[in-house]
């Protein structure tokens, strides 16, 4: 099973931007890979996918401000996060939908 590890979270002022990477052990060629989320005291939900041939998809919360994207050659998938909201704090963290392949998690807290 492939081993997932999430990096690039932090501290971020509201309307601002970061970038988290999803490293994998080993090849993600032909497998999608998702973005979750979990905030203080809130359900786990899911964020944005994308499929091993590359389309896309995304919570309404989070249209037109993040943007998932794979490397297939690094094996690793990103989460562009713009126009960031404190409503997006929260531990991310990358899975293998329908796998129990998942990360630990990096935290993003955004201050208004």
């Amino acid at each position: 099973q492939v081993q997932l590890v999430e990096s690039g979270g932090g501290l971020v002022e509201a309307g601002g931007s970061l970038r988290l990477s999803c490293a994998a052990s080993g090849s993600i060629r032909n497998i999608g890979m998702a973005w979750y989320r979990q905030a203080p005291g809130k359900q786990r939900e899911w964020v944005a996918s994308v499929s091993r041939f590359g389309p896309t998809a995304y919570a309404d919360s989070v249209k037109g401000r993040f943007t998932i994207s794979r490397d297939n050659g690094k094996n690793t998938v990103y989460l562009q996060m713009n126009t960031l909201k404190p409503e997006d704090t929260a531990v991310y963290s990358c899975q293998v939908p329908g796998s129990t392949a998942r990360g630990q998690g990096t935290q993003v807290t955004v201050s208004s």
